[in-house]
């Protein structure tokens, strides 16, 4: 069982796209932290609903919601239901896509996905829980950027784009609620070990690539969001925080 007491006892922590081996490992550590998560999942709910059951096996409490994060009715009518049981106080905007292809070469439904989760998918969410996160005065969002927008990446000027736009986005939004309790970080993570990244990198690459030569446990990228979604973290906002071996 979990121990008592837990810096996110009685909080509510939403992590969109927990179905991927990330957002799980996030949605893992706050969980464990004592925040009651809230799992998002749009194309695989039975990932979310069989971590859900992980958690609550180990003593946390987790619960699960699916939509379109390209939809915006179906996001705030998502949105307007979280509502209804209380603020959420921990916003992890981790959903996003691939989609890669160069430039010359991307086709118009390549680039308008990729930016449609990724970057709108942010204003989907981020928008209607942030009047009342404000109004406890307490928050941390927490926005899943990438070392493409830091570097840029061949064949993904569509991801590195939104991305590079979450950047921004952070910045600009730190500065509007800051007053309020509520911090805005971005964490720009490098090659995470997962099944996209063994798809996409051989371990001679990485070795090559990385001057810590391997790539990032998703753990290790949850032990950073948990330490800026705690109370230790007040200080820290409107900062992009890389996470990537020594790449950059």
């Amino acid at each position: 069982m979990l121990s008592s007491p837990l810096p996110h006892a009685g909080r509510r922590a939403l992590v969109t796209g927990a179905s991927g081996a990330l957002g799980a490992a996030i949605a893992r550590r706050l969980a464990a932290d004592g925040a009651q998560v809230v799992l998002h999942a749009s194309s695989r709910p039975e990932a979310v609903e069989a971590l859900a059951a992980e958690i609550g096996a180990a003593g946390g409490r987790a619960s699960c919601t699916a939509f379109d994060l390209r939809d915006d009715h179906a996001c705030a009518a998502a949105c307007e239901r979280l509502l209804a049981d209380g603020p959420v106080q921990i916003l992890v905007n981790n959903a996003g896509v691939h989609d890669d292809a160069v430039l010359p070469g991307m086709r118009p439904e390549q680039w308008h996905r990729v930016i449609d989760v990724s970057l709108n998918g942010f204003f989907r969410v981020t928008q209607p829980l942030l009047l009342p996160m404000l109004r406890t005065r307490w928050g941390r969002i927490l926005n899943l950027s990438s070392v493409s927008a830091l570097a840029g990446n061949r064949g993904q000027v569509n991801y590195a784009a939104a991305k590079g736009a979450i950047n921004s986005a952070t910045k600009a939004l730190s500065m509007e609620v800051a007053s309020r309790g509520v911090t805005v970080n971005a964490i720009a993570p490098g090659i995470i070990a997962s099944p996209m990244a063994a798809d996409a990198f051989a371990a001679d690459d990485i070795a090559r690539m990385v001057p810590a030569k391997r790539a990032g446990t998703p753990e290790e990228v949850a032990a950073l969001a948990g330490f800026l979604a705690s109370d230790a973290a007040g200080y820290i906002t409107g900062q992009i925080v890389s996470i990537n071996g020594g790449m950059l």
